[in-house]
């Protein structure tokens, strides 16, 4: 339950960010491709070395994780939102602007739903990244499953090490399928029969 509570708190986080960033910037080029190189710089960085350095300002504890897991999120939300908004036909964006729409109405009742799919899509990838890091949080004292792995690793030699690591190894890999077939549903239920087929 730590462990998805503290994945469910920093995609909640950078899904908000994400998007936001997204629909702020794919009309503007510039901007656009500055925000998208910048989130993948937060994917090159070594997790246990932004663990180090968050711990500087966050101390021990879940902060830091939260924090490193949000940053690791953002670049696939990012993307999927650029390009699902790019990727809505033109002539049904110029059909809502003859109807009397303003942009604002635009992007909410037609392309971001249009979106949606594309969307929903990189909020997925990002919880799958997120949820085999979020076990090294452990090293800075974050909670979760990382927790029994690295107790495993601590107790190497000893007749209980390979059970503790492989606790902590099988809970990440059964919380990373349960909520991908949580994304799974959600995606059918929230899209609409027409998009999806």
């Amino acid at each position: 339950m730590q462990h998805a509570l503290l994945v469910g708190g920093a995609m909640l986080i950078a899904s908000l960010v994400g998007v936001g960033l997204g629909m702020l910037t794919y009309r503007h080029p510039f901007a656009r491709d500055a925000v998208i190189r910048v989130t993948g710089l937060f994917l090159t960085v070594p997790s246990l070395a932004l663990y180090a350095i968050l711990v500087t300002t966050f101390g021990l504890g879940w902060q830091p994780v939260l924090f490193a897991l949000t940053l690791y999120a953002l670049l696939p939300i990012v993307r999927n939102t650029v390009t699902g908004l790019l990727g809505v036909d033109p002539a049904v964006v110029e059909s809502a602007q003859g109807m009397g729409l303003g942009r604002t109405q635009r992007l909410f009742r037609i392309e971001l739903p249009l979106a949606w799919p594309v969307i929903l899509t990189g909020v997925r990838v990002s919880t799958m990244i997120i949820v085999g890091i979020a076990a090294l949080g452990a090293i800075v004292n974050g909670p979760g499953l990382g927790d029994l792995i690295f107790d495993g690793l601590n107790r190497a030699g000893t007749a209980f090490a390979l059970n503790f690591a492989l606790a902590g190894f099988v809970g990440v890999i059964v919380l990373g399928a349960v909520l991908d077939g949580l994304f799974s549903l959600l995606s059918r239920l929230t899209t609409s029969r027409g998009i999806r087929d």
